[in-house]
């Protein structure tokens, strides 16, 4: 058998420089490419090395995570214990992920003869470069997409709150997004509002009106106040916006005795706010069912 070592050693190098750029990019870090160049060249050296006998030695496991730590501070330099761990974590779970790929797309080809009594058994030149060129990139594409939810919920939950809405003696709680993009005010007043799924008022709110709540129909339900049972029809406001399509509607609000929104062990009560009831759900995922005016958390 022939083996190209100037081919396993490009290959390696390219590699080792697609995990590296990975741990960066997972890291948010700024690196230089030289330096990371150099790092690939220190992993597509070493995979050479299998194919010298007396070399062999190197290939233990305590030798192979030294050179990860090497490789990664040729990459990225040291920064502080606690930089350098988090990078090393960073590293290996790319590695995983990647590896992951690879043995996964190696299992799906394989045929009936090749798996015996349930254990995968792959020919050490079976996986060809097709194969890694594909498996790679859709790892390294894997992995950006499941850290990137992460991070973007992990961001999404440094602006979220427990808001308590008191009425009376009812008390109705939910979480909500603090949104400083939410400019709602009641033009009137200059009452800010802040925006909350109609179905959590579901116990309160005549049946008949979710449905125009739901069409933006609020308008019309002024006709039905007075002969729809709701006990808080004292309380109902009419508050004018703008809709996609820049025309003007009407959002169905509620002035609440008082809000207290609890965010970070901060609690922040507001009087002056009015609830405004959208029909449709604020979250896709349902992480929160209320938008916060941004005014509130600083009261």
């Amino acid at each position: 058998m022939v083996v190209y070592i100037d081919i396993i050693f490009l290959l390696n190098l390219l590699i080792d420089g697609a995990l590296l750029w990975t741990t960066a990019w997972t890291r948010r870090m700024a690196f230089r490419w030289w330096r990371l160049a150099l790092a690939s060249a220190i992993g597509g050296s070493y995979a050479v090395m299998i194919f010298f006998p007396p070399l062999s030695f190197l290939y233990t496991l305590a030798l192979k995570f030294t050179l990860s730590l090497i490789m990664l501070l040729t990459a990225f330099g040291f920064g502080g214990l606690q930089h350098f761990l988090r990078n090393l974590g960073a590293f290996y779970l790319v590695n995983f992920v990647a590896a992951g790929g690879i043995v996964g797309l190696i299992y799906f080809r394989q045929s009936a003869g090749e798996i015996l009594s349930g254990i995968l058994t792959v020919r050490s030149w079976d996986v060809t470069l097709m194969l890694l060129l594909f498996a790679i990139p859709f790892s390294m594409w894997l992995c950006r997409q499941v850290i990137g939810a992460l991070r973007r919920k992990q961001e999404l939950g440094s602006f979220l709150a427990k808001v308590d809405i008191h009425i009376g003696d009812s008390l109705t709680t939910c979480t909500g997004l603090i949104d400083t993009g939410n400019q709602l005010y009641d033009p009137l007043t200059k009452t800010p509002v802040m925006v909350m799924e109609a179905l959590q008022w579901a116990e309160h709110i005549p049946e008949a009106w979710l449905p125009r709540i739901r069409k933006a129909e609020v308008d019309q339900l002024v006709n039905s106040i007075g002969t729809d049972a709701f006990i808080w029809q004292d309380r109902l406001r009419l508050v004018p916006y703008r809709g996609v399509n820049r025309s003007t509607q009407f959002m169905l609000a509620i002035k609440p005795d008082r809000v207290v929104i609890t965010m970070e062990g901060r609690t922040m009560e507001a009087m002056k706010v009015l609830v405004g009831l959208d029909g449709g759900r604020l979250s896709s995922d349902n992480a929160y069912q209320a938008i916060i005016h941004p005014s509130l958390v600083h009261t």
